[in-house]
């Protein structure tokens, strides 16, 4: 415990992952903690870990932030307790690896359901309340994935430009009132278990590219930018690379784009088979805080060899 003066800070996607890390983080500064995802055992796990580090309060309100009633019915029950929000950060987000076409339409829809309608049911009832006490704070996850285009993941794109637009209209619109902060934060890949949890059609697990960012620093970027305000949108120096060949040099970036992809961002060596993930329905047993990837160069490496001849 510090001086902070305990802040009441709702997260969505709290059980696994990013929100996990920023549920942790301001639990450690003694915060009141509201953790919301679908799942009520992996929450209850997160609530654990907050009371130890010493949240003044934890509340747990399992929900779909795809249910906009259900969103509404969270922001309701924290002011009842609470009667205030200071900072909201809604990291809830899931991933479909495929081909377009192939991407069953109930999976592809879903995946924009959680990460895009998702943050628009989240704005639309929590805004209102910062509006009232013309102050406080609202994070959006984003993603590199938001600013480029990669092959095989077109409704998690679809989902962050769109996140990465939302954004930018909830700034323009709350211009007249300076205490209201808008604050979208774009990392690249990140050590969660997000890529093991995702949809395929692949036949194969996705994996963050290098480089690759820990759950803990994204989280302790957000909640910064979410109650100091923001300079910059990405978060580390390769994702401007990455932007400036795919605006300025777009015929070299289209051209490179699916075999790094394929080296970096996949994992060859896993074969899973087509499933839905955790898409549709949580899977709470593999929420946790970070993934099991291992190193990203090794796994390069291994996809490296993977594609050799012999080896397939």
């Amino acid at each position: 415990m510090t001086g902070h003066e305990p802040s009441v800070v709702l997260i969505t996607g709290a059980s696994s992952g990013i929100g996990r890390a920023v549920a942790q983080h301001v639990a450690g500064r003694g915060d009141h903690v509201v953790l919301v995802a679908r799942g009520k055992a992996s929450l209850e796990d997160a609530a654990e870990e907050c009371r130890a580090a010493g949240a003044s309060s934890v509340a747990v309100l399992p929900a779909d932030v795809g249910d906009d009633e259900a969103v509404a019915d969270v922001v309701a029950a924290t002011m009842a307790e609470h009667g205030r929000l200071d900072l909201v950060v809604q990291s809830a987000g899931v991933v479909a690896y495929g081909r377009t076409e192939d991407v069953p339409a109930e999976v592809f829809d879903r995946v924009l359901r959680t990460n895009l309608i998702g943050s628009v049911n989240v704005a639309r009832h929590v805004l209102p309340v910062l509006r009232r006490q013309e102050r406080g704070g609202l994070v959006l996850i984003g993603s590199l994935i938001g600013h480029i285009a990669v092959p095989l993941m077109s409704p998690y794109v679809l989902s962050k430009w769109g996140i990465r637009a939302l954004a930018r209209q909830l700034r323009v619109e709350n211009r007249d009132l300076s205490d209201v902060r808008i604050a979208y934060v774009a990392p690249g890949g990140v050590d969660t278990p997000i890529y093991a949890q995702a949809a395929t059609t692949l036949g194969i697990h996705g994996r963050p590219p290098p480089p690759v960012a820990s759950p803990e620093h994204i989280a302790r970027v957000a909640v910064r930018r979410g109650e100091h305000g923001q300079v910059r949108e990405q978060v580390g120096l390769a994702n401007d690379v990455v932007r400036f060949g795919f605006n300025v040099l777009p015929q070299v970036y289209d051209a490179l784009v699916a075999p790094l992809f394929t080296m970096a961002a996949l994992d060859r060596t896993r074969v899973v088979g087509t499933r839905v993930g955790n898409v549709l329905e949580s899977l709470e047993e593999g929420n946790a805080l970070h993934g099991d990837q291992g190193s990203p160069l090794l796994g390069i490496v291994r996809n490296l060899r993977r594609r050799m001849p012999g080896q397939d």
